[in-house]
């Protein structure tokens, strides 16, 4: 259906009011300008049957460039955790050895101290014994004398 301003295209170059002029014919617009523009773009439909085939020939393509990057993404990630794995196990070694000196150092100081405090304890128990075998020996003699 056409519209209303269509409808007043078609009057409007007729002529302007004024002196009497020619009688006009109301102009179509739209067939005027199918008509001139046919021929153009019957020139552009080769061009637009070339931009679809290429259009398509490039979603492909991208389709296929999509595919190879996850596979080569997919195949990195594999890579990488199968290194992973290896690198832990070197890194722990390493650790490993580098902390054995300082447990050795550890050891040794704790057998150290332990010896130590053996000596010491030696030296010290024939005074703690004496000083016990006497609290013990008050005692009894405080209980003896609390019975009489």
């Amino acid at each position: 259906m056409t519209g209303l301003r269509d409808l007043l295209q078609r009057y409007r170059p007729v002529g302007t009011p004024g002196a009497a002029a020619r009688p006009g014919v109301p102009a179509d617009r739209a067939t005027e300008v199918a008509t001139e523009l046919e021929p153009v773009l019957a020139l552009l439909a080769d061009t637009e049957d070339e931009m679809r085939r290429l259009r398509a020939a490039a979603r492909e393509e991208a389709r296929r460039i999509r595919e190879q990057a996850a596979h080569q993404a997919e195949e990195l990630v594999d890579a990488a955790r199968d290194q992973a794995v290896e690198v832990r196990s070197q890194e722990a070694a390493r650790a490993r050895e580098e902390a054995a000196p300082d447990g050795e150092l550890l050891v040794d100081a704790a057998r150290d101290h332990a010896r130590r405090m053996h000596e010491r304890a030696r030296t010290l128990m024939p005074e703690y014994v004496a000083r016990a075998a006497a609290t013990a020996l008050r005692g009894i003699a405080r209980a003896n004398a609390e019975k009489r």
